[in-house]
């Protein structure tokens, strides 16, 4: 399409030209350029190119937002320039050597912890989903009690809802080892060997039905059920040792030396070293984040809900992921996504405000879709396209999630599962929650929607900022 066309090539000269452009790759939303001198984007021309809705310089990337659909096509007409195009994990391998060491860090647990979330929002679907067929009100529509349901029927669920977590540890030690550069079924083999039925289940342990092994009269072992800090580090140690076996061991010997003294050792340390100690740290994080949950009078919502999206600007939100999945695995719920998905909400209703309100039609276009887009759950396009761009509507959002995530916290919210907020998240709550999850998510939209209106935004500030 020529429309396209012309956009890509835009684009290209926008971001400082061919000479500029090491490489450009695409996700869901967004292009992503990696230049040689990010001093070179002429950022007011790219913000100003049809379709565009907002651009941002990150994790070594520069990141141009068109949405879903658009992206593909624009991506395609620049592959057609003759562009140096590549897939988003081969260009997200180079950007990992920028940026400083936290950034590094945070963007590795981003690498390890996203590959297994959609499993963890499927198994928080179907938590979802038991939790509404158990209601007696659903079930008296069916001339039913909870002591009718057939056990049979029961035993299916749990096989839905426990073996993604029952198996945690190896999901963690496989894509630790993916992104660590072992091979990734040793790191599956390995984390399979943690909750080896061999060995006493952790949740009876816990439970106190169980005693764990004891080897040398006070190492305790045991398996590490729903467990995920002690199969990460066993997965980068357990990553690192394969491939210096790899460089020593003879090339005829590689296939049968390798896996087997990768195991043997890794095995070995994970369950006398690694596993008591870093269960220990684990469960000290967890207990440290339920009691900041737990604050009362709704402190800990107000102020997750408030910062969340300051912290999603930054990038380092992925390093939130482990402890969703914790919650999860311990507790089968999950506060911080009741609290997450206000802020979320409060983006959309900040853009609303603003697409409502301004008489540009570019505006319009661009701040009504991304409101939509936030409300599914994903703010990129109304942060970094509507709301950081004028600044105030931004600010109206944190105070929108804010009062949201504080009803949540006071509601005492809870989602079965996770990553999935506003109107996709309500299947997180069909366990009897769904009219308070809409009350909390309403709550951030209006608030956000109302000062965005009244304070946050007008086409004179408009005006002056685009000067």
């Amino acid at each position: 399409m020529p429309e396209n066309r012309k956009i890509a090539e835009e684009v290209i000269e926008a971001v400082g030209g061919r000479e500029n452009i090491q490489s450009i790759a695409h996700c869901a939303t967004r292009l992503r350029i990696m230049v040689n001198d990010k001093e070179k984007i002429k950022q007011e021309k790219i913000e100003h190119i049809d379709k565009v809705k907002g651009a941002f310089f990150n994790s070594g990337q520069y990141q141009i937002i068109f949405g879903t659909g658009t992206v593909n096509k624009i991506y395609e007409e620049i592959s057609r320039l003759g562009m140096n195009t590549m897939s988003a994990s081969e260009q997200k391998k180079e950007a990992v050597k920028s940026g400083s060491r936290f950034q590094r860090v945070v963007r590795t647990f981003g690498d390890v912890f996203v590959p297994i979330i959609p499993v963890l929002v499927a198994t928080g679907l179907f938590m979802g989903l038991r939790g509404l067929v158990m209601q007696e009100q659903i079930l008296a529509l069916f001339g039913m009690k909870p002591e009718d349901i057939p056990q049979n029927f029961i035993l299916f669920t749990q096989v839905l809802t426990d073996t993604a977590f029952i198996f945690l540890p190896a999901l963690v030690a496989w894509s630790t080892f993916r992104v660590f550069g072992g091979t990734p079924i040793i790191g599956l083999v390995l984390g399979l060997m943690l909750v080896s039925p061999a060995l006493p289940n952790a949740w009876d342990v816990a439970g106190g039905d169980v005693k764990p092994l004891h080897f040398l009269g006070f190492i305790p072992v045991v398996g590490y059920q729903g467990s995920v800090l002690p199969a990460f580090i066993a997965g980068i140690l357990g990553a690192k040792l394969e491939r210096a076996i790899r460089k020593r061991v003879p090339e005829a010997l590689d296939l049968i030396m390798t896996p087997f003294l990768t195991l043997l050792v890794m095995i070995t340390f994970s369950l006398l070293v690694i596993g008591p100690i870093f269960h220990i740290v684990e469960q000290g994080i967890l207990k440290v984040a339920t009691n900041v949950l737990a604050w009362p009078f709704g402190i800990s919502g107000f102020l997750i809900g408030g910062l969340n999206q300051l912290i999603v600007i930054t990038g380092v939100h992925h390093i939130f992921n482990m402890l969703e999945i914790q919650l999860l695995a311990q507790y089968h719920n999950n506060p911080y996504n009741a609290i997450v998905t206000c802020a979320v909400a409060a983006q959309g209703g900040a853009a609303l405000a603003v697409g409502l309100k301004t008489r540009s039609a570019k505006l319009k276009a661009l701040a009504l879709p991304s409101s939509f887009s936030s409300f599914l759950g994903i703010t990129e396009p109304a942060i970094f396209g509507v709301n950081l761009r004028y600044g105030k509507p931004f600010i109206m959002a944190l105070i929108g999630g804010g009062a949201g995530g504080f009803l949540a916290s006071v509601f005492g919210l809870k989602a079965t599962g996770m990553a999935v907020t506003v109107i996709p998240g309500t299947l997180l709550y069909l366990n009897g929650q769904i009219p308070l999850y809409i009350l909390v998510n309403l709550v951030a939209i209006v608030v956000a929607f109302v000062l965005t209106w009244l304070f946050g935004y007008s086409d004179r500030v408009k005006k002056e900022i685009e000067q």
